[in-house]
């Protein structure tokens, strides 16, 4: 019996899908430390996370059955993912299932920031009757600077014109703009232009440290920031200052470096108590539509990587999917990305009167995947002759 374990709450469907692929789920609301998981991970076969769980590489080495990690989320920096893939480890994540949810949160935030609402709405529940058009203005006509033009930044760029903006970007890799959106050359150029800055980049450590005090100085006065992407790619404490002088006029933020593990946790960051600052705690793709596609995505990769082998998405290995075919058995090698590997499996199969009739192979980096249709049982022999291969990372038997 293959064994689940997913945490941090994921949607109900997630659950739903793989028990109905007859693997035995384990499902927690919370996220696990190191230690927990570690022993959590005994005997399960494949892990669920979001984005508070880490799987650092020493949970990898200690967790001898895992086949593969679903993350729930679009991020994947919490995985080491390159200790996972030579450990024959398939990781998998939902890049494109909350872009939407995102998105929506992105617009409401830079309209509530600029319109000041979150100072209106404090001044009536203390009591105030606070009515002024002082500081409160129109998104129509005024510029989004979009920094990453991914797959959230992009159609943020499509509605934010919807509403009359006028959108540039800065992003490191070549992208196509989309609509009346311009291209900058640098990050300076997009600060001092626009009159929103938000930021919409991944998890690569290179991001980190990428918005600090230069980059809140080169700002426009009055300009509103918000990072919905990663914690750790902003100096909170910088912001705060920016903040408290004006030079800011507002912010949102939904990401944070250090981020409580569980729903009611104490909550401690230095941009708490800000004038016409939103603080959210991570919800950017947590509405229920969201969580449902992306249960529903991660889920079924994860299902179609234990039963047939397809890496179709994976962000850690080669990407392959084999058809259904006539093969009786499919067999499914990781290896290092080494000469003659494909060689030496079709040896052993030819050496035993094993009749091959479907094969792909893909690489990825250091590691290499096979997955072969077989017309018989090749039986043990084959089978330790290819799990004896030095190359060899992983083999299964998918039937």
């Amino acid at each position: 019996m293959l064994r689940a374990l997913l945490l941090e709450n994921l949607h109900p469907l997630a659950t739903t899908i793989l028990d109905r692929g007859g693997i035995d789920v384990t499902a927690r609301a919370s996220a696990l430390d190191e230690d927990e998981l570690i022993d959590a991970l005994q005997g399960v076969h494949l892990l669920g996370i979001r984005s508070k769980t880490h799987v650092s590489d020493r949970v990898l080495a200690n967790a001898p059955d895992l086949l593969a990690i679903g993350a729930y989320c679009i991020g994947t920096n919490q995985i080491d993912l390159r200790s996972a893939a030579t450990r024959g480890i398939a990781a998998f994540n939902a890049p494109f299932s909350n872009t939407r949810s995102v998105v929506e949160l992105t617009l409401a935030e830079i309209i509530a920031l600029t319109r000041r609402l979150t100072e209106r709405d404090r001044a009536l529940h203390a009591g105030t009757w606070d009515k002024s058009a002082e500081g409160s203005h129109e998104v129509r006509g005024r510029t989004l600077g979009i920094v990453g033009y991914g797959n959230i930044g992009t159609q943020l760029s499509v509605l934010a014109e919807a509403l009359g903006m006028s959108v540039v970007f800065y992003d490191s890799a070549e992208r196509p703009a989309l609509g009346n959106a311009r291209r900058l050359d640098s990050l300076d150029e997009l600060l001092e232009l626009s009159d929103v800055v938000t930021l919409h980049v991944d998890g690569r450590s290179g991001n980190a440290g990428l918005f600090g005090p230069d980059q809140f100085a080169r700002m426009r006065p009055g300009a509103v920031f918000l990072n919905l992407s990663r914690g750790f790619v902003v100096d909170y404490a910088a912001l705060r200052e920016h903040v408290l002088s004006g030079h800011v006029g507002g912010a949102a933020v939904d990401v944070f470096p250090v981020e409580p593990k569980r729903r009611g946790d104490p909550f401690e960051s230095d941009l708490r108590g800000l004038p016409n600052v939103i603080l959210t705690p991570h919800i950017g793709g947590s509405t229920e539509e969201a969580q449902e596609a992306i249960g529903q995505f991660v889920s079924n990769k994860l299902r179609d990587y234990l039963t047939n082998g397809s890496t179709t998405l994976s962000v850690n290995l080669p990407n392959l999917a084999l058809d259904a075919g006539t093969g009786s058995h499919r067999i499914a090698h990781l290896h290092q990305n080494t000469p003659g590997v494909l060689a030496g499996i079709n040896h052993a199969l030819a050496e035993h009167g094993v009749n091959i009739e479907g094969q792909l192979l893909a690489t990825r980096g250091e590691i290499g995947y096979v997955v072969t249709d077989a017309g018989a049982d090749p039986g043990p022999e084959v089978y330790r002759a290819l799990e004896t291969m030095p190359q060899t990372v992983r083999l299964r038997v998918l039937s």
